[in-house]
């Protein structure tokens, strides 16, 4: 089987917000067709203009190469090879950032065409599932007001959901606004519900203590990214300093990332997103770190359909599976971009058991949405 070609798309909704930390407003995709009639399909959570770019543009050296150029004629089957020729090709301008997301997309649909051309679910091929189905927690952004973030809790628990995430928004601009907005949410909730919040790097060290502190009866189950992605040092004293979870990872590509959020700044849970991280082949090697050293693994997914069913075949192989992220934001590219949507259930997804993602595209909504 040999690859021909490898198509980049860039979905956008009509009107998009850019004040909103939203990653469902636009979209980038890659399908990699074959000679065999096999196509794969990937994401990449990060700019797609730019991601499309790295597809399409012709080489400028060897270590300088377009992703298309290093990939057709390669035979897709020989997935840790290319993804090491991908690496090694983007050298010059990649190592992590957007090249290391386009290399995610590109990594996820191999992995994609292995399990088409198995007739297996991509979870066999990531070394078989523990679970069928994955408790996910409900993701949104943090609206300005009270009110808002009731609605949107009353929402989620008339839905089923046993676990909301609410983040980024207002948080870290006046503590008790913050005490406020999350003691409304634990209102609604009740205490039978999870509720965790993402600091969006919004925080200090001592601020996020005085939140932890402010909020020791509403039962955080997690503070997510409080400080800068690499703030080491920093997510250090605090993890060492308060006793609930700290929660990081989303923006970081590559192992030697998260080996450096549990050995130096010792995080309780990594959140790898695979459409950043490096794919599923890094995913792997991050849930061994994970299972290692005794860390909890929960992938960050704040994008569309495709990244969520990578999610949970991810998280059904973990050892110790506890949640996957699943936005509940109003985006066509989250609830109507695949052919059938997820079995909900009891808070849970059923992950997909077709071969490969176990997913299509809507064509429809796609050639909407597409940008030429």
């Amino acid at each position: 089987m040999r690859i021909t070609e490898v198509e980049p798309l860039v979905l956008r909704l009509p009107d998009v917000d850019v004040t909103r930390a939203d990653g469902t407003q636009d979209a980038f995709l890659v399908r990699i067709h074959t000679d065999e009639g096999i196509v794969g399909l990937g994401e990449a959570d990060t700019s797609p203009y730019l991601a499309r770019t790295m597809v399409e543009m012709p080489s400028s050296h060897s270590i300088a190469r377009g992703f298309r150029e290093l990939l057709v004629g390669e035979n897709p089957l020989e997935i840790d090879r290319l993804w090491r020729q991908m690496f090694l090709g983007s050298y010059h301008y990649g190592r992590a950032g957007a090249a290391l997301h386009v290399i995610s997309a590109i990594d996820i649909a191999l992995w994609d065409i292995a399990g088409k051309a198995a007739g297996k679910p991509l979870h066999e091929l990531l070394g078989g599932a523990r679970v069928g189905e994955v408790r996910v927690y409900a993701s949104e952004v943090m609206p300005e007001t009270p009110d808002e973030v009731r609605r949107i809790a009353e929402r989620i628990v008339d839905e089923g959901h046993t676990a909301l995430k609410l983040g980024w928004g207002p948080l870290g601009g006046d503590l008790r606004r913050d005490e406020e907005l999350a003691r409304t949410a634990r209102d609604v909730l009740g205490p039978e519900r999870e509720l965790m919040l993402d600091g969006g790097m919004a925080y200090t060290v001592k601020s996020a203590r005085d939140l932890l502190r402010r909020l020791e009866d509403v039962k955080l189950y997690w503070l997510e990214e409080p400080l800068a992605a690499d703030d080491y040092g920093g997510y250090r004293r605090l993890s060492d300093a308060v006793s609930v979870r700290i929660a990081a990872g989303e923006a970081d590509s590559g192992i030697a990332a998260f080996r450096a959020l549990v050995e130096q700044g010792h995080i309780d849970v990594l959140q790898p997103d695979l459409a950043r991280c490096g794919g599923c082949t890094v995913a792997r090697q991050i849930a061994a770190l994970a299972y290692e050293r005794g860390v909890e693994v929960v992938p960050h997914c704040f994008s569309s359909g495709v990244g969520v069913a990578a999610s949970l075949h991810f998280v059904a192989t973990l050892d110790r599976p506890t949640f996957a992220e699943y936005s509940v934001a109003d985006s066509p590219l989250v609830g109507r971009l695949l052919t059938e949507q997820f079995t909900f259930r009891d808070g849970k997804l059923t992950v997909p058991s077709g071969p490969g993602l176990g997913v299509e595209l809507e064509q429809g909504l796609l050639e909407r949405l597409r940008v030429p």
